[in-house]
């Protein structure tokens, strides 16, 4: 099996975790003020790294375009609950629910409190 666990570089740990664990329902599995992982019944579905530390190359600055190129896209199967939870979390939603017509399933996309583009699907 290949599995791909997706880490993304924000400014602050703590936040970005509650942002995600109340949008999504997941849980926090590591915590701190570096690094987080975020899973759903056991499954990885998002790293969180803090800019700047470990000395990764693509993690260093956070000046450059933040996201540029990255889709951040999660199917879900109660697709209604996360858009009430971003409502609640007062998200930046750029898109309400819609019916998509390629993918034939119902969407919304919002972004993240460090910009990320997001899209939760059914």
């Amino acid at each position: 099996m290949i599995r791909t666990e997706t880490i993304i570089a924000v400014k602050n740990i703590p936040e970005s975790s509650e942002f995600y664990q109340n949008l999504l329902g997941c849980k926090s599995e590591h915590g701190g003020e570096t690094f987080e992982i975020l899973t759903n019944e056991s499954v990885v579905i998002l790293c969180l790294h803090k800019w700047g530390e470990h000395e990764h190359p693509t993690m260093e600055n956070p000046e450059k375009e933040i996201g540029n190129g990255l889709i951040l896209f999660f199917r879900v199967d109660n697709l209604d609950q996360i858009f009430k939870n971003a409502k609640k979390l007062n998200a930046n939603i750029e898109r309400e629910i819609h019916y998509n017509e390629n993918s034939l399933k119902n969407q919304f996309t919002l972004r993240d409190l460090d910009n990320y583009y997001l899209i939760i699907s059914e």
